[in-house]
């Protein structure tokens, strides 16, 4: 039987280490700083998570690079067998692995989807994670700042009462260079009002006989809350006595019972 020889099967052992490097890297997809990449987590530690890419070694996410939110725990983010989206950061750290942010990747399209809703006006909803000076951090796929002021309708004191609560609100300012987003609750409460005050006006007659609650006392009489329209009882109305001031009658917070007079 003859000897078949083919030029394109070799002996193992005619192949340098350098060359064997050199076969198996044109076999790998190379990968630049900024791309997205898609792997399976095969590792979760504490302090980072190992995503198999088909690289000619795992890339590795940072716990920082996890999350938007702080100190979290990478376990409560992935589990083994995701399937995940992370952008490159650098292309090999000292072991040679790529460097991933998952929070970076999601970063990316979530801007695009709250900059999409900021242009048509449409409202953004996010948890509260992080109480900061003057607001709040909300997830919306990316860390938007609710200030203090365009959190209610009113000033509110205590803003740690919102933490791990969901909340609807408007982007009012996008600034992509400085990564900032702005939101507002309030813009989105005073549109809700003036429907419900506009509903609420529909009905009104004169003549009717409607339960609220006194929300403010001034000199010339008391503004009571109808559930979404404030009326005002003047002085005159309170009490069939002589009134000096109408806080001799009635108290912010009371619940009052009162008629129509005009709309």
């Amino acid at each position: 039987m003859s000897e078949i020889q083919n030029s394109s099967i070799f002996a193992m052992d005619d192949i340098s280490d350098e060359e064997m490097n050199s076969l198996i890297d044109g076999t790998v997809t190379d990968f630049n700083e900024g791309d997205l990449v898609t792997g399976t987590v095969v590792k979760v530690e504490r302090d980072e998570v190992l995503l198999d890419i088909s690289y000619k070694s795992e890339g590795v996410i940072p716990s920082r690079e996890l999350s938007i939110r702080k100190d979290v725990n990478p376990a409560d983010v992935v589990a083994l067998g995701d399937e995940i989206e992370a952008l490159v950061l650098q292309k090999e750290d000292k072991e040679g692995r790529l460097v991933l942010s998952k929070k970076r990747a999601e970063y990316e399209r979530a801007w695009n989807a709250v900059e999409a809703k900021f242009q048509s006006g449409e409202t953004v909803e996010g948890e509260v994670i992080e109480v900061v000076k003057g607001g709040l951090i909300l997830d919306i796929g990316l860390r938007g700042f609710l200030p203090a002021s365009l959190v209610d309708l009113r000033r509110v004191k205590d803003l740690t009462a919102y933490m791990g609560t969901r909340i609807e609100a408007r982007v009012i300012e996008m600034d992509r260079n400085r990564n900032n987003v702005v939101l507002s609750r309030r813009v989105v409460l005073e549109e809700a009002r003036k429907a419900e005050r506009q509903e609420i006006l529909s009905k009104l007659q004169v003549g009717m006989r409607l339960k609220g609650t006194v929300s403010s006392i001034v000199d010339f009489g008391a503004f009571v809350d109808l559930g979404g329209i404030d009326g005002l009882v003047h002085i005159s109305e309170l009490s069939w006595n002589h009134v000096n001031h109408p806080s001799e009658v009635v108290k912010v917070g009371q619940e009052v019972e009162v008629q129509v007079l005009d709309v």
